[in-house]
């Protein structure tokens, strides 16, 4: 079975998972609103389009289980892994039209710890 980035799988129902470990009070660093994020007016899009990768992943775990051949498990990996930084990319062009333009506008102190969370969420994807 031979996988293309733009092969779809249909995703399996989503299972319920834990929380995700995170910093702070309510799920969220201090100093991050809840509420409105820069990804609100797509989330809908958002969702399809991770439940898409999702159903990816499973693809995969069926390949393996189905002893499909390595190259082609890997093309699918592939398809996967560009699948998620397209969406991490997005997911930043959002926070920085939204959440860091926020801050700027605003003014005071904000826009530079907001610079700073950027710049930190593209180094952890450059070295992924």
């Amino acid at each position: 079975m031979t996988t293309t980035e733009t092969d779809q799988v249909t995703p399996e129902p989503v299972e319920a998972v834990g929380p995700v470990e995170t910093t702070g009070a309510a799920g969220h660093e201090p100093g991050h609103e809840q509420g409105v994020h820069g990804y609100h007016k797509q989330k809908d899009e958002h969702l399809k389009r991770l439940r898409r990768i999702e159903g990816q992943i499973r693809g995969l775990q069926r390949m393996v289980d189905e002893d499909v051949y390595c190259i082609d498990i890997l093309t699918q990996v592939s398809a996967s892994t560009k699948a998620l930084q397209s969406f991490a990319l997005q997911l930043l062009e959002e926070h920085l039209r939204h959440c860091v333009a926020d801050a700027a506008a605003k003014g005071g102190g904000d826009v530079d710890a907001k610079v700073e969370e950027a710049t930190k969420a593209i180094a952890r994807m450059m070295r992924t």
